[in-house]
Protein backbone atom coordinates (compact mmCIF):
# COMPACT_ATOMS: atom_id res chain seq x y z
CA UNK A 1 0.00 0.00 0.00
CA UNK A 2 2.76 2.40 0.89
CA UNK A 3 4.73 1.37 -2.12
CA UNK A 4 1.79 2.04 -4.39
CA UNK A 5 1.33 5.50 -2.87
CA UNK A 6 5.02 6.32 -3.29
CA UNK A 7 4.87 5.19 -6.94
CA UNK A 8 1.86 7.42 -7.53
CA UNK A 9 3.67 10.44 -6.04
CA UNK A 10 6.77 9.78 -8.11
CA UNK A 11 4.73 9.38 -11.31
CA UNK A 12 2.86 12.63 -10.62
CA UNK A 13 6.11 14.45 -9.89
CA UNK A 14 7.73 13.12 -13.08
CA UNK A 15 4.78 14.11 -15.25
CA UNK A 16 4.63 17.60 -13.78
CA UNK A 17 8.38 18.11 -14.38
CA UNK A 18 8.04 16.98 -17.99
CA UNK A 19 5.09 19.31 -18.58
CA UNK A 20 6.95 22.21 -17.01
CA UNK A 21 9.95 21.62 -19.25
CA UNK A 22 7.68 21.49 -22.27
CA UNK A 23 6.15 24.85 -21.45
CA UNK A 24 9.40 26.54 -20.57
CA UNK A 25 10.91 28.47 -23.43
CA UNK A 26 13.97 30.58 -23.71
CA UNK A 27 12.94 34.16 -24.19
CA UNK A 28 15.41 36.01 -26.33
CA UNK A 29 16.45 39.46 -25.05
CA UNK A 30 16.29 41.84 -27.99
CA UNK A 31 17.48 45.38 -28.57
CA UNK A 32 13.87 46.53 -28.46
CA UNK A 33 13.48 44.98 -24.99
CA UNK A 34 16.61 46.79 -23.82
CA UNK A 35 15.29 50.10 -25.16
CA UNK A 36 11.96 49.49 -23.49
CA UNK A 37 13.73 48.72 -20.21
CA UNK A 38 15.74 51.97 -20.50
CA UNK A 39 12.55 53.96 -21.09
CA UNK A 40 10.92 52.30 -18.09
CA UNK A 41 13.92 53.13 -15.93
CA UNK A 42 13.85 56.78 -17.02
CA UNK A 43 10.13 56.97 -16.27
CA UNK A 44 10.76 55.44 -12.86
CA UNK A 45 13.51 58.03 -12.21
CA UNK A 46 11.10 60.81 -13.20
CA UNK A 47 8.47 59.38 -10.87
CA UNK A 48 11.09 59.18 -8.10
CA UNK A 49 11.95 62.85 -8.67
CA UNK A 50 8.30 63.81 -8.48
CA UNK A 51 7.92 61.83 -5.26
CA UNK A 52 10.94 63.66 -3.84
CA UNK A 53 9.33 66.98 -4.80
CA UNK A 54 6.10 65.88 -3.14
CA UNK A 55 8.07 64.83 -0.04
CA UNK A 56 9.72 68.27 0.07
CA UNK A 57 6.33 69.92 -0.25
CA UNK A 58 4.98 67.79 2.59
CA UNK A 59 7.98 68.81 4.72
CA UNK A 60 7.21 72.46 3.99
CA UNK A 61 3.57 71.91 4.95
CA UNK A 62 4.68 70.14 8.15
CA UNK A 63 6.91 73.11 9.02
CA UNK A 64 4.00 75.47 8.40
CA UNK A 65 1.75 73.39 10.65
CA UNK A 66 4.43 73.48 13.36
CA UNK A 67 4.60 77.27 13.05
CA UNK A 68 0.83 77.53 13.33
CA UNK A 69 0.86 75.17 16.32
CA UNK A 70 3.47 77.34 18.07
CA UNK A 71 1.34 80.43 17.39
CA UNK A 72 -1.69 78.70 18.89
CA UNK A 73 0.36 77.74 21.94
CA UNK A 74 1.48 81.36 22.36
CA UNK A 75 -2.08 82.58 21.94
CA UNK A 76 -3.25 79.99 24.46
CA UNK A 77 -0.62 81.18 26.95
CA UNK A 78 -1.64 84.82 26.46
CA UNK A 79 -5.30 83.91 26.97
CA UNK A 80 -4.50 81.91 30.11
CA UNK A 81 -2.53 84.84 31.54
CA UNK A 82 -5.33 87.21 30.61
CA UNK A 83 -7.98 85.08 32.28
CA UNK A 84 -5.72 84.63 35.30
CA UNK A 85 -5.28 88.37 35.64
CA UNK A 86 -8.99 88.95 35.13
CA UNK A 87 -10.00 86.47 37.82
CA UNK A 88 -7.30 87.72 40.19
CA UNK A 89 -8.57 91.27 39.70
CA UNK A 90 -12.14 90.13 40.31
CA UNK A 91 -11.18 88.35 43.53
CA UNK A 92 -9.22 91.43 44.60
CA UNK A 93 -12.23 93.64 43.90
CA UNK A 94 -14.53 91.37 45.92
CA UNK A 95 -12.01 91.44 48.78
CA UNK A 96 -11.78 95.21 48.57
CA UNK A 97 -15.56 95.60 48.57
CA UNK A 98 -15.90 93.35 51.61
CA UNK A 99 -13.13 95.21 53.43
CA UNK A 100 -14.63 98.57 52.49
CA UNK A 101 -18.06 97.48 53.68
CA UNK A 102 -16.69 96.44 57.04
CA UNK A 103 -14.72 99.62 57.50
CA UNK A 104 -17.62 101.79 56.31
CA UNK A 105 -20.36 99.96 58.22
CA UNK A 106 -18.49 99.62 61.52
CA UNK A 107 -18.57 103.36 62.43
CA UNK A 108 -22.22 103.61 61.39
CA UNK A 109 -23.12 100.55 63.48
CA UNK A 110 -21.25 102.04 66.45
CA UNK A 111 -23.08 105.38 66.01
CA UNK A 112 -26.41 103.54 65.75
CA UNK A 113 -25.75 101.75 69.02
CA UNK A 114 -24.88 105.06 70.68
CA UNK A 115 -28.06 106.67 69.32
CA UNK A 116 -30.16 103.71 70.47
CA UNK A 117 -28.65 104.04 73.94
CA UNK A 118 -29.46 107.77 73.92
CA UNK A 119 -33.03 107.05 72.81
CA UNK A 120 -33.46 104.53 75.64
CA UNK A 121 -32.14 107.10 78.10
CA UNK A 122 -34.54 109.74 76.73
CA UNK A 123 -37.49 107.34 76.96
CA UNK A 124 -36.59 106.58 80.55
CA UNK A 125 -36.36 110.30 81.36
CA UNK A 126 -39.68 110.90 79.60
CA UNK A 127 -41.40 108.23 81.73
CA UNK A 128 -39.90 109.71 84.86
CA UNK A 129 -41.03 113.24 83.90
CA UNK A 130 -44.49 111.96 83.04
CA UNK A 131 -44.78 110.25 86.41
CA UNK A 132 -43.57 113.40 88.16
CA UNK A 133 -46.11 115.57 86.31
CA UNK A 134 -48.91 113.10 87.14
CA UNK A 135 -47.92 113.08 90.79
CA UNK A 136 -47.92 116.90 90.80
CA UNK A 137 -51.23 116.96 88.93
CA UNK A 138 -52.94 115.20 91.88
CA UNK A 139 -52.57 118.38 93.95
CA UNK A 140 -53.21 120.89 91.10
CA UNK A 141 -56.66 120.84 89.42
CA UNK A 142 -55.69 123.07 86.59
CA UNK A 143 -52.77 120.78 85.59
CA UNK A 144 -55.08 117.76 85.88
CA UNK A 145 -57.48 119.37 83.39
CA UNK A 146 -54.70 120.13 80.92
CA UNK A 147 -53.31 116.59 81.12
CA UNK A 148 -56.78 115.10 80.58
CA UNK A 149 -57.35 117.37 77.62
CA UNK A 150 -54.13 116.18 76.04
CA UNK A 151 -54.86 112.51 76.74
CA UNK A 152 -51.98 112.05 79.14
CA UNK A 153 -54.07 111.17 82.18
Amino acid sequence: MKLKRIKTYLLTLTISLIVMNAWAKDVPYTLEDRDRLVRVETKIEQIDKRFEQIDKRFEQIDKRFEQIERRFERLENVMMWGFGLLFTTMVGMVGFVLWDRRTAVAPVARAMKEKEAEIEELKKRERLLEEAVRDYAVGDQRLTGILKARGLL
